[in-house]
């Protein structure tokens, strides 16, 4: 056993220190703050500790009652993945669509008004933006939540979605480090692989990521893929050739390096989590994640104990864990001193029209990023109620079942009497009979990754040559319909304006 050099309250303390659990519920328990008072140093937000924003400021309020640096992070991407508007679908378009404008200014408007209203709520990290460049349009769990599959736009889009965060005082959290965009696998699930050689990880992958980090991103996030070219045997979170010798070594980044959620299956089913994040750390990882399934006392006391006895033991040294608690303490003394000078105002910065404090600069974005291809059919705006048919796939993890998607919510407002159904496999007959004789409006996402989706389409088509086509995924299909309208995207901005666009009051 190794002599310790510090006492076992500082150890402790700093093991502490180096997680970011989440927690049950919408006020905090006394588990969590007891916690705090000992050294707990971040808390994670997710969407069932959200109700509106006066009971979430009033939430991060009470935790920095107890300790007024904790760090309060989020996952906030905007787009499909929000928590704010876990229930209601989000106010901003995610990654594809602000890619597909390609406006970077636009861009970093939209990320300083969604880090604005993180200000006011209390919340100081956000686990975004995502950087992963899409080269997989199969890919499960990246997709609307990449900027898209061009590794320089990919770049750009990302240093501005970091400037318009950090300029209102929330640290960025780029991810999913080195790159999830060519798997095939959600890593909730199982560990993804990518077998592709050094030359193109650094060209395609890494691109986007050596921008964030010469952009000045206060925190990068792990992800759980074996990228066989870099590290043959861990996972990205748990290796210290792709932690330490490349993000730190090669790439220089001086900030918080965040692991992905522990217990996701990619890491947890062949580690477990204690065994997982003491391996993170070792491996030059500074926060342990760990929340969006597991969110009690004892898990934070189990990894806690892990921490300690694997320093006590020799397996991980005390200096790499105490190392890691001082980068949490610095970037939680970066957004204190934000908030202390009242970071909502920043000397010298740009504003565009549309894009002040509280401008509906999401619903300007989302219809910006629309495309909307006419077919040969004529197309004349709707101007009686029609019948929304949404094909749903299989929800992605990341985004949840519980947010809302589509066009009828805002059919309906515009057009009262809509009605709406969701259909799976072998739907068509019924889809024409709840339609009766209205105009079909048929929404799918990622068309191209379900075959059932392109046969439904086909059967409605050859039945109904009028239905208008919705795609609020990856817009990767051929434009069919009367009309064909691709969001890139769906949260609740990007189906209000694509309602606009069958309606045909379209800003």
């Amino acid at each position: 056993m190794t002599t310790l050099v510090r006492g076992s309250d500082t150890l402790t303390r700093d093991a502490l220190t180096v997680l970011q659990p989440g927690f049950a519920g919408t006020t905090a328990p006394d588990w969590l703050l007891r916690r705090i008072g000992e050294g707990l140093s971040s808390v994670g937000l997710f969407g069932r500790n959200i109700a509106d924003p006066e009971q979430l400021a009033a939430l991060t309020a009470r935790l920095r009652a107890e300790r007024d640096d904790v760090l309060v992070a989020i996952d906030e991407e905007g787009g499909d993945v929000t928590r704010l508007e876990v229930k209601q679908g989000s106010s901003f378009p995610g990654n594809y669509a602000l890619g597909s404008v390609d406006d970077v200014e636009l861009t970093r408007a939209v990320a300083r008004e969604l880090g604005r209203r993180l200000v006011e709520c209390g919340v100081d990290l956000n686990w975004a933006p995502s950087a992963d460049v899409n080269s997989n349009a199969e890919n499960p769990v990246i997709g609307v939540r990449s900027f898209g599959p061009d590794p320089d736009l990919v770049a750009r889009h990302t240093v501005a979605y970091v400037d318009g965060l950090q300029g209102v005082g929330v640290a960025a959290c780029t991810k999913h480090f080195p790159g999830h965009g060519d798997t095939n696998v959600d890593s909730h699930d199982a560990l993804p692989r990518i077998d592709v050689d050094l030359a193109t990880l650094h060209a395609r992958e890494l691109v986007p990521f050596r921008a964030a980090v010469a952009a000045g991103t206060k925190a990068v996030m792990s992800a759980h893929i074996l990228l066989s070219a870099l590290d043959p045997h861990r996972p990205a979170t748990l290796s210290p050739q792709i932690l330490t010798g490349l993000l730190r070594q090669e790439l220089g980044f001086e900030g918080l390096i965040v692991t992905d959620g522990m217990e996701m299956r990619a890491v947890s089913a062949t580690y477990g989590i204690e065994r997982g994040s003491v391996l993170a750390i070792a491996a030059g990882a500074d926060a342990i994640c760990v929340g969006g399934g597991l969110c009690d006392e004892d898990t934070v006391l189990r990894l806690r104990d892990a921490l300690v006895d694997a320093v006590r033991t020799g397996e991980l040294p005390e200096e790499r864990l105490a190392d890691a608690a001082a980068r949490v303490r610095a970037l939680a003394a970066w957004t204190q001193a934000h908030r202390a000078r009242g970071a909502g105002s920043v000397p010298g910065a740009a504003v565009q029209e549309g894009t002040a404090p509280g401008a509906d600069i999401g619903l300007v974005a989302a219809r910006r990023a629309l495309k909307v291809t006419r077919g040969e059919r004529p197309h004349t705006p709707m101007a009686d109620a029609p019948y929304v048919a949404s094909f749903t796939p299989v929800a992605n993890f990341a985004v949840g079942d519980e947010t809302p998607w589509g066009v009828a919510a805002e059919l309906e407002r515009l057009l009262p009497g809509t009605e709406s159904g969701s259909y799976g496999e072998s739907s068509v007959d019924a889809v024409l009979a709840a339609a009766g004789e209205r105009r079909i409006v048929a929404v799918v996402r990622d068309a191209h990754r379900h075959p059932w989706m392109t046969r439904a389409l086909d059967g409605l088509l050859a039945a109904r040559p009028d239905t208008v086509v919705v795609e609020m995924g990856l817009d990767e299909a051929e434009p069919r319909g009367a009309l064909h309208i691709a969001t890139h995207g769906a949260a609740r901005v990007c189906g209000r304006a694509a309602a606009e666009a069958v309606v045909g009051t379209g800003a």
